[in-house]
């Protein structure tokens, strides 16, 4: 899941050698940190929250498939 969510920011950010995934657990869930560029930072979150939403959608329904649960956060 961590490349899922490697490859999503990747293709949205102008600097794509800055995103850098972060994999943390947190006892009863997996955490992902996403670190992007501060002038990409608007490309990931989109208008209104949509594209950070839409990132948190995906990669929570691949962890359901697996049985995990996951959030992502945006720093």
């Amino acid at each position: 899941m961590k490349e899922i969510v490697e490859i999503i920011a990747k293709s949205l950010v102008d600097h794509p050698e800055e995103v850098v995934v972060e994999e943390k657990n947190d006892g009863s869930a997996i955490v992902y940190e996403l670190h992007v560029a501060q002038e990409d930072m608007g490309k990931v979150i989109g208008k209104q929250g949509r594209i950070a939403k839409a990132i948190r959608t995906v990669v929570k329904a691949a962890a359901t498939r697996e049985k995990k649960r996951v959030t992502v956060e945006i720093i």
